[in-house]
């Protein structure tokens, strides 16, 4: 399935188990794979088939007591190796309920298993919103929120920065609960934590009262006009995204989202900074159907129907795909698009579409924008694993005049002294995963490559 079908369904894979102990770590609730499980793109096959698959909090800590290694599944949403294990993985799926909703303090408390997709009807219907969700709504929010995945809007940090607690238990099969308000010292590292402090099986999230959207979607924008107008385009949304396959000097798409009561949705313009305003629903790429895109054409409708790209509620399918995301200080964010720009004949016969967005600077130590406010470079590449390995030095090397950080869930290929030397907060960080997890059972070959190498 290529990457065409992939986002006519958008969506994540399952995958079948049938129960069966393992020595070394053995659980009344183990599961073992026949097969070991893939990522959703199919680009990656995990190195071990013992899969433990909890539904109770008790379950979660008899399986970290007994286990030597092990590391937290998510939907499977990842490029690269974060959450694979030669040893035990651990997946939360059957522990995605809703734990709590408190109007008193606008959060909700949910089970680490929960998609997005799941709890923002929910949350609507109570009269609530989360301030922003990624372009795909099938993914787990704990999973996110741990590798600081993001939407889009220059007011608008990382998915991450809505959490206000996280419950998760230690190596030693503890509980810990670190929150905002009691334990400002730790938890600002322990949000996204990279999975290295524990398996997390709740966390909190702050709301907003719920609001509805516009979206309206430009054609032909020419890269000329970010030079001067950059932050006029950028802000012209809640959420504004740029598509662009690096031909032409051209943004392909302009995607602009817009809460339904700003002033500005009543009406908008047929031009934009040179571009045209569509008459028709579009897809990111522009010659595939838009049946499962969001609506378009200032169609009003609930926050959750319009901040993801693609329509929740579609059955999982696979996309046959790579992905690579870089940040850079927005600041220089044209300059950054003009040096990747410049790698255009190389790059884009490779690639489906590259997304622009911005994302508000954080406080939370291993996020790309701890500090900064940044602009999110990503690229969806043809699944051609040799080819994109090669190109991606090159893209790194372009940006690394910005000091580019590399998503954590995506491709890379950063020697792991560049990328520790852009960590501001690694120190503080490895102090704290040794807290709670001193002899590394949470830790795998890419922590340990990329954060514990020097």
């Amino acid at each position: 399935m290529d990457k065409r079908e992939f986002l006519r369904t958008s969506s994540v894979l399952l995958g079948g188990t049938i129960l069966l102990p393992y020595f070394g770590c053995k659980t009344n609730k183990q599961a073992v794979s026949e097969q070991p499980l893939s990522n959703w793109s199919g680009n990656l096959t995990y190195s071990t088939t013992h899969v433990h698959y909890p539904k109770t909090v008790g379950q979660v800590q008899d399986i970290v007591r007994k286990c030597k290694q092990l590391r937290a599944l998510g939907s499977r949403h990842s490029f690269n190796t974060i959450a694979d294990s030669t040893a035990n993985q651990v997946s939360l799926q059957e522990m995605n309920h809703i734990v709590a909703l408190d109007k008193s303090n606008h959060t909700v408390t949910v089970e680490a298993g929960m998609r997005y997709g799941e709890l923002a009807p929910y949350l609507h219907e109570n009269g609530y919103a989360l301030h922003n969700l990624a372009s795909l709504p099938h993914i787990t929010i704990e999973g996110a929120c741990a590798t600081a995945t993001h939407g889009s809007g220059m007011a608008s940090g990382n998915l991450s920065t809505a959490v206000s607690a996280i419950e998760f238990v230690n190596a030693s099969g503890d509980l810990v609960v670190l929150s905002r308000q009691n334990d400002r010292d730790q938890f600002p590292g322990a949000v996204v934590g990279l999975g290295t402090l524990g398996v997390v099986i709740k966390i909190t999230l702050n709301l907003l009262p719920t609001f509805e959207m516009k979206q309206f979607v430009y054609l032909n924008l020419p890269m000329r006009e970010l030079e001067k107008n950059m932050y006029a385009i950028l802000s012209s949304g809640y959420s504004v995204s740029l598509f662009t396959d690096w031909k032409n000097k051209n943004v392909n798409e302009v995607w602009i989202k817009m809460r339904a009561d700003d002033p500005r949705a009543a009406s908008m313009p047929a031009e934009f900074f040179g571009a045209t305003l569509a008459t028709r629903n579009m897809h990111p790429v522009a010659d595939q159907p838009a049946e499962n895109c969001t609506p378009q054409m200032g169609v009003a409708g609930p926050w959750y129907e319009r901040m993801p790209h693609f329509k929740m509620g579609f059955k999982p399918s696979a996309g046959k795909e790579l992905q690579a995301e870089y940040f850079v200080p927005l600041e220089r964010g044209y300059e950054a698009m003009m040096a990747v720009e410049t790698l255009h004949e190389k790059i884009s016969p490779h690639l489906f579409i590259s997304e622009i967005r911005t994302i508000k600077g954080d406080d939370l130590w291993m996020s790309p924008c701890y500090k900064n406010d940044c602009l999110a470079i990503h690229t969806t590449w043809k699944q051609e694993t040799e080819i994109v390995n090669g190109l991606l030095p090159m893209v790194e090397q372009q940006l690394a005049p910005f000091n580019a950080r590399p998503h954590w869930a995506k491709l890379f290929a950063m020697p792991p002294a560049v990328l520790q030397s852009r960590i501001e907060r690694l120190s503080d960080f490895k102090n704290l995963v040794n807290q709670y997890d001193p002899n590394g059972k949470f830790r795998n070959d890419f922590i340990h490559k990329n954060l514990w190498t020097s």
